[in-house]
């Protein structure tokens, strides 16, 4: 049995290695080794059963192995939109806590680059560098219907550096506003995706929520990024998603233990009390948070912001209509 184990490990670590060299060319021997943690005499007993394998190998005059272009698996037809759609999944699930999911998440978005043709791999590169999901935590999958398709849409102008003329809601002056803005990247906060783009109107970069756009046009002008723009850093330095509120709650000792994985945001600060555990940090969206809360009961309590005490004292006052 574990003869029969080992060569099936080796088969599918074979494999995995195919699919490695052909989407990260360039790879070291050591860098292999650390990546699947076998030794280097292990790689290069894989890398010689490759190339009794008839898979072209090669090493490549900047360093490292890789796979000559041309050499490809069975095909697997996509479209760039199906596979952008498809990674972006990928993206979602290896944001989730339990650590198999992310393992085959992380296998299965390898497996789809390594059969894309070079054109489409190297757009979904493009577009992966400058999306990405809640930089501090995503705890459920809720899109919203309004967005009506613009994701995709944005996703091509930013890809393909070109500007857009957005027909945009802004509820504060309840007004539908005209701008003309350079997308840089999109970024998915909670329950709704946003659009981080520099605004003409403003001279600024500045969020827009896919949900409040109400119509959309690509231009064919197109438009170089701020230099040294990196959308990472930028969210990092943001600290939250915009229009966030500052919120305080306060957990039971035991409760908070394992509600501490899920709060769905960056803690800023946390401290025991003979109350409980008193929590900070900011989010934007009450409504969401207070649906959220509902599942701990009587275990926590909302200290600020007191916009969202009252909401949490509407839903609860309707649950308990409900079942009077």
């Amino acid at each position: 049995m574990k003869l029969v184990e080992r060569t099936r490990n080796r088969t599918e670590r074979l494999f995995a290695l195919t699919l490695l060299l052909q989407t990260r060319p360039g790879m070291t021997a050591r860098q292999l080794a650390e990546h699947f943690g076998v030794s280097r005499r292990t790689i290069f007993r894989d890398l010689r059963a490759l190339s009794e394998a008839n898979v072209p190998l090669t090493y490549s005059e900047k360093g490292g192995y890789e796979i000559l272009e041309g050499y490809q698996l069975p095909p697997l037809m996509l479209t760039a939109r199906e596979a952008a759609t498809l990674l972006i999944g990928m993206a979602f699930i290896k944001r989730q806590p339990d650590a198999s999911l992310r393992a085959d998440a992380d296998a299965v978005a390898l497996k789809i680059q390594s059969v894309l043709p070079r054109p489409i791999r190297e757009y979904i590169d493009r577009l992966q560098e400058r999306i990405t999901i809640d930089p501090y935590w995503l705890q459920a999958i809720q899109g919203s219907d309004e967005e009506t398709g613009y994701w995709y849409t944005l996703s091509e102008a930013i890809a393909h550096q070109q500007s857009v003329q957005l027909a945009y809601y802004v509820p504060s002056r309840n007004e539908l506003t005209r701008r003309k803005v350079n997308p840089l990247g999109l970024v998915y906060y909670s329950d709704h995706w946003n659009l981080i783009a520099y605004d003409h109107l403003r001279a600024d970069i500045r969020n827009f929520r896919l949900d409040r756009i109400e119509a959309l046009e690509v231009l064919s002008e197109r438009f170089t990024p701020p230099v040294g723009f990196n959308l990472k850093t930028y969210l990092e330095a943001k600290g939250a998603a915009p229009e966030a509120h500052a919120i305080r709650l306060r957990f039971s000792e035991a409760t908070y233990r394992w509600a501490r994985r899920s709060i769905p945001a960056r803690v800023e600060t946390e401290h025991k009390t003979p109350e409980g555990v008193e929590v900070t940090f900011l989010f934007d969206n009450l409504d969401y948070l207070a649906r959220w809360l509902l599942r701990y009961g009587p275990e926590v309590e909302v200290l600020d912001p007191p916009a969202l005490r009252v909401r949490m004292r509407e839903l609860a006052l309707g649950l308990a209509a409900r079942y009077s």
